[in-house]
């Protein structure tokens, strides 16, 4: 495949996952980059990471002093991009790098220049890290449809693939998890059509070092709605 994809993995205290995750992004069979920001972590993260990207040159490491949030790590990525292609990653384990290539066709095959990997269309996924994170997640996805009238299934997805030029023009503000409403927003705002597939997830909860939390799901919000009055 001629296309090089850029991944950028916003990484904050993910010691336990970190390593098996990284590993799982190079094993896929991609001409591939991968850009790691390491948002100020404060546990074994960041040894962890030099220790396995020692010797490979497609990958690169970049450090936030201090904690400043996903969509600030997400920006700093995006500086260093070189792929046509943009995937954003979790640090975690809850989505699977095997699904890269299902995300990818539709820009190849010029169907779509920007690709959401959906949680709600992959009937399988019957698990949720609780009640109240499908709830929110149901209501920022009812909140887009409404205020921007397009018909997407699931805005919160960390998989979001884009061309790179499309991300680059969006002129991204965010600082913490409010990345997702306000690239949702501004994609809609333009009239960027948004292609969704199904992916496989498993979801961790709070124990197992998820970080979003209610003031997360209010800032969506509000995003949602500023952004659709906002004048770009």
């Amino acid at each position: 495949m001629g296309r090089k994809i850029s991944i950028i993995i916003p990484v904050y205290n993910e010691e336990k996952t970190i390593a098996k995750l990284l590993n799982k992004v190079i094993s896929v069979k991609l001409n591939k980059q991968i850009i790691l920001v390491n948002d100020g972590s404060i546990d074994k993260t960041k040894e962890i990471i030099e220790k396995i990207i020692t010797d490979k040159s497609n990958i690169k490491l970049f450090n936030h002093k201090k904690n400043l949030g996903k969509g600030s790590a997400i920006r700093t990525g995006l500086k260093y991009i070189s792929g046509d292609i943009v995937i954003i990653q979790d640090a975690d384990l809850e989505y699977n790098p095997n699904d890269y290539l299902k995300l990818i066709e539709p820009i190849i095959n010029h169907e779509s220049d920007v690709v959401f990997g959906s949680r709600r269309l992959n009937k399988n996924n019957k698990q949720h890290s609780s009640w109240f994170f499908f709830f929110g997640g149901e209501l920022l996805t009812f909140l887009t449809r409404l205020l921007y009238g397009i018909k997407i299934t699931d805005e919160a997805t960390c998989y979001k693939v884009f061309r790179t030029e499309i991300i680059k023009s969006l002129d991204l503000k965010c600082e913490r998890f409010e990345f997702c409403p306000e690239v949702t927003a501004k994609l809609a705002r333009k009239n960027i059509l948004i292609k969704e597939v199904p992916i496989l997830y498993h979801p961790r909860t709070k124990n197992d070092g998820k970080k979003i939390n209610w003031l997360d799901g209010l800032e969506a919000v509000w995003t949602l709605i500023k952004y659709r009055f906002y004048r770009l």
